[in-house]
């Protein structure tokens, strides 16, 4: 099977479990939603510019392999949209040497995984808040679906975001479930307005996290 990928590259993981180690990150071209704040919205222009790369399940294998780094970053765009997705899940999950992660947007059914029982790929899942405008796009039952080794990041923008991510994770019992991460749009929400509300509602277990690549690099520089 043939991937439509707008990029591969090394770096550290700039937000979820894995934030600050070295990994592979493969991104697909192409995205269901259109968040206003997404900051990878060039690799929905590639994919309707079709100026993209192609690789097959092995190539991208290869690529991983090459690079000497043992954790995957399997992102977009969406990537449980594309088709074909867990021919490469699959392939990379029976590389018992590898660790897979896969950044999705919420609206995607993750249960397309399930099929993967050994080394099965940890999901970093967004839940699309009212300020995203996307938040009708969201598969609910995505959030029954999740782990102990998955995570759901709230992207929040405004205060009503907070109090809408604290309804969604007491509705569903998030933090029995999964890990459960507050991440600001960059410039937008400031951090200590974010840790009082964390404080305000006790939010025990649930975690503030900056991109902490944009900390580094600054918001406009890609394949960092």
């Amino acid at each position: 099977m043939n991937y439509k990928i707008a990029e591969i590259f090394e770096s550290i993981n700039g937000e979820g479990r894995n934030a600050g180690q070295l990994a592979v990150f493969i991104r697909f071209a192409g995205c269901n939603l259109d968040c206003p704040y997404c900051d990878t919205k060039w690799a929905n222009d590639v994919f309707n510019n079709r100026k993209l790369e192609i690789y097959n399940s092995q190539e991208v294998y290869s690529r991983i392999k090459q690079s000497g780094i043992n954790l995957v970053t399997i992102t977009g765009g969406e990537p449980l949209i594309q088709p074909e997705i867990t021919d490469l899940l699959q392939l990379l999950s029976g590389d018992l040497g590898l660790g897979v992660e896969i950044e999705t947007n919420g609206s995607a059914d993750i249960s397309i995984i399930d099929s993967i029982k050994k080394n099965r790929p940890s999901l970093t899942m967004d839940y699309k808040l009212p300020s995203s405008g996307m938040e009708g796009f969201m598969l609910v039952n995505n959030l029954t679906l999740l782990n102990q080794q998955d995570t759901v990041k709230f992207v929040v923008r405004t205060k009503y975001d907070l109090i809408r991510s604290w309804q969604i994770l007491n509705e569903y019992d998030l933090l029995k479930r999964c890990a459960v991460y507050l991440s600001p749009v960059y410039g937008k929400l400031e951090p200590p307005e974010i840790v009082e509300f964390m404080k305000e509602k006790k939010l025990n277990g649930v975690r503030l996290q900056l991109q902490l690549h944009k900390h580094i690099w600054g918001v406009n520089e890609r394949g960092v």
